[in-house]
Parts: structure tokens; sequence; C-alpha cells
């Protein structure tokens, strides 16, 4: 069974994320974000959102990893931040329903999405630059950076909760990260067997 840890980084909705995963029939648990990358065997990791940067432990070691990331607004942020992109300050400010649009149909992550889709989203921080290697994937009126990936590396963020009602297509989201996490375990899968 496909394991996806959800690392906590005190968001108020990080226990929606882990029942999110564990609806889809994945095995989840939620870790503190203490919690080194080397004690955690999983096939995926969500970094969930929160109040801070100060506050985010080791979660940029998550990044050096070998499994899929998916990053969800603090955690996209961490991304942004630690792999050279930049983040700041977003005009729009506090959580709002918006309409984003989706720029990648083939993007693993996002592209299920398009052309648009309905999300809930805080904009009180936000990622202004993508960092090298990465693909905008989705924008909005409000922010120019709702969602990037970098394929190559399997490392993915949304600003916006996909856990929460409000967000129209929340589900398909975490589908599709579960989605990536399974071939990718898959390929490392192969790679040991032909090494072997």
């Amino acid at each position: 069974m496909t394991k996806i840890v959800v690392v906590d980084n005190h968001g108020q909705f990080t226990h929606l994320e882990r029942r999110a995963l564990r609806d889809l029939g994945v095995e989840t648990e939620l870790i503190d974000n203490d919690v080194t990358p080397d004690e955690v065997d999983a096939d995926g990791v969500v970094l969930s959102g929160g109040p801070d940067m100060d506050r985010i432990g080791r979660s940029a070691e998550y990044l050096e990893g070998d499994v899929p990331v998916l990053g969800i607004c603090l955690g996209m942020q961490i991304i942004g931040v630690e792999l050279g992109g930049r983040v700041d300050s977003g005009e729009y400010g506090g959580y709002a329903d918006v309409t984003v649009d989706v720029l990648e149909e083939d993007d693993p992550l996002v592209g299920s999405l398009a052309p648009e889709t309905r999300v809930w989203a805080s904009h009180a921080d936000e990622v202004k630059e993508v960092p090298e290697g990465f693909t905008l994937t989705a924008k909005s009126d409000v922010c120019g950076v709702e969602a990037m990936s970098d394929t190559d590396r399997d490392l993915y963020g949304v600003q916006w909760h996909p856990e929460v009602a409000h967000t129209e297509e929340g589900d398909e989201v975490f589908e599709n990260f579960v989605e990536i996490c399974e071939s990718a375990s898959a390929e490392t899968e192969t790679e040991s067997e032909a090494q072997a």
C-alpha cells in the first residue's frame, strides 16, 4: 500500500490533509516537523500549510529526499525559498474563494483541473518567483504563482488548500499526487531490480 506522510507545520487544516489521503485508501501518518527524513519510510511527503516560516522545523530537509513532495500553501513557500525562488507578502492577504487558471494541461498534479478551478486560498505570503527548474502551472487574478511543478525532481506546490470543502476539485489534486507517488515508487523498484 502506498504510504504518504503529512509533515505538520502547525496549519489549521493539516488534519484534513491526512484525512483526504486516508479517504483515498492511502496509508498515511501525520508527523511533527522536527522528525528527520531518515526516520520516515514513505512513498511521498506532503508539507502542510502553517502560520510562518519560523516554525517549519526540518521541513526543508524533505526536499533532498528521493520521494515526491507536495507543498501546500506554506509548504509551497518552503520549496520556493529553499530552492532559490522568492517569497514575499501577497497583496490580497487572507483567505478567499479564488478562480485559478491552470496553465499546463500536461502537468501531473494540476493539469487535470484545466482550464480553471475554484479554490480556497490564503495569500498572506506567496511565491513571487519560482525556483530554477520549476514550471509555473497555475495563476489567478490575485496571485501570479498559484501552483508550480518540477517534474524531474517530483516537487510540486499549490498556494491553495485542496483539503478544504471550499476547494471544488481538491480531492483530484490528492488523487493526482498519489498517482505521482505510485509511479515514482514503481520506477525506484524497477531501478533496484535492474541493479540487483
